[in-house]
């Protein structure tokens, strides 16, 4: 049966196992790809990398570019961000590594708090592709 959608989903390389719930990594629509939300689990193992929101935040980035990069896109692609912490406590630390890692000039931003079902930090991505 052939799609009628407009869009095609993102696959990631054979050595990662596929989303355990019923959604793509990233979807591609013309120059944009959004990517689905990242969780701070080793695509290799599944299991969470980090005790705290600033390890978390390194392992949930690295996620996110290694699905932008299957996209085509870099996190320098990136227009916009949505940030889930499970603690608006931890803003400061997410957004200090947030920085360290994103590069200039950032990308539009919406941090939330939000329960995450045991991780700190989750991420989704729209980026622009050149």
């Amino acid at each position: 049966m052939k799609s009628s959608r407009s869009w095609t989903p993102v696959d990631l390389a054979a050595e990662f196992p596929p989303p355990v719930g019923a959604y793509s990594p990233a979807a591609r629509t013309g120059n944009l790809v959004f990517v689905s939300g990242q969780v701070p689990k080793d695509p290799r193992t599944g299991e969470v990398v980090g005790t705290d929101v600033k390890e978390q935040t390194r392992q949930v980035l690295a996620n996110a570019e290694r699905v932008l990069n299957a996209a085509g896109a870099t996190l320098e692609d990136v227009v916009s961000v949505t940030a889930y912490l499970a603690s608006m406590v931890d803003w400061r630390d997410f957004d200090q590594t947030y920085r360290e890692i994103m590069p200039p000039p950032y990308p539009t931003r919406t941090t939330l708090g939000a329960d995450l079902r045991g991780f700190l930090v989750e991420v989704s991505m729209v980026a622009a592709v050149r």
